[in-house]
């Protein structure tokens, strides 16, 4: 049996959960927090019950509560997203049911797990027992597809929370988030301030791609933690990533050098970035982005 814990966005279900029931094979039994995306779900190719778990503790989050409440129900092998919030969830989970839990997935065969390790230099494939808990990192697996007709159920549940912590994430923008864009376009340093990366949100806009930053930008710049890419950020594995005025730290690259294809702009020709990509552009981000915008406003 493999129970798929829902991640969901605002008032709606996540994407990814259609990554967690593609890679669960079928007969996936699908965990919706607060009731969240439940209907959405049911109609998930491969979704053989719903269980809309409900409660007052799910009105805001809390990993502690949240595990308690969804740990009673989620039966078998357990998948979650590996965003923020499903690995406070499994691992919360795991250590009160006392099961393994792996993190940060690409790869299932049976009982054999694949994860990048080493800041993604190495693979580490284990085996895992049938009754473990696995995050899967989003994007790496493929979604199960519509035309499913699932049966939904509903659970109340209730945990107690001595303190009840509220996230206040404040978003600058609607833009994609850049762990689950298919294509991002990232700025480091070499942009020179924070206003220029002005431009590079003109690119995204143009290619309906999310923005990252490196940490430097994030540390030095006051921009918001939640587009910073790397090792101590968000992990992504976009179709398409572009680097523009990124050296190439190792603890960025550890967070994108899975990315299918890499274009890296930076006017030092021996920058750390060009060892990784598989286009690389010797320019300034002024010579550069304005060329780009022009030949995307031409397609």
């Amino acid at each position: 049996m493999v129970t798929v814990i829902a991640e969901i966005s605002g008032n709606s279900l996540h994407p990814v959960t259609a990554q967690l029931v593609g890679a669960a094979g079928g007969n996936a039994t699908v965990l919706c927090p607060g009731g969240i995306g439940a209907a959405e779900a049911a109609a998930i190719a491969g979704v053989a019950k719903v269980i809309s778990v409900e409660g007052d503790c799910f009105s805001d989050f809390d990993g502690g509560a949240w595990a308690s409440a969804l740990g009673t129900v989620a039966e078998g092998r357990i998948l979650a997203a590996s965003t923020a919030t499903g690995r406070e969830i499994a691992a919360r989970m795991g250590a009160a049911k006392g099961v393994a839990v792996v993190q940060d997935v690409t790869s299932i065969d049976g009982n054999s797990v694949t994860r990048p390790i080493y800041s993604g230099k190495a693979m580490e494939t284990l085996t895992v027992a049938d009754d473990s808990i696995l995050t899967l990192r989003p994007n790496t697996f493929s979604a199960a597809g519509d035309g499913g007709s699932a049966e939904v159920s509903t659970v109340n549940q209730s945990a107690d929370v001595a303190t009840s912590v509220k996230e206040a994430i404040a978003k600058a923008s609607e833009r994609l988030d850049v762990a689950d864009a298919d294509v991002v376009i990232s700025g480091g340093r070499g942009m020179g301030s924070i206003e220029n990366f002005s431009h590079l949100e003109a690119i995204a806009d143009q290619l309906g791609a999310a923005v990252g930053a490196s940490r430097a930008v994030v540390d030095e710049w006051g921009m918001s933690h939640s587009i910073q890419v790397g090792q101590t950020g968000k992990t992504v594995n976009p179709s398409l990533y572009i680097a523009v005025g990124i050296s190439g730290a190792i603890q960025h690259l550890a967070g994108m050098r899975s990315s299918k294809y890499i274009v890296a702009i930076n006017k030092d020709a021996d920058a750390p970035i060009f060892g990784v990509a598989d286009y690389g552009i010797v320019a300034t981000w002024e010579e550069a982005l304005p060329a780009l915008a022009d030949a995307l406003s031409n397609l």
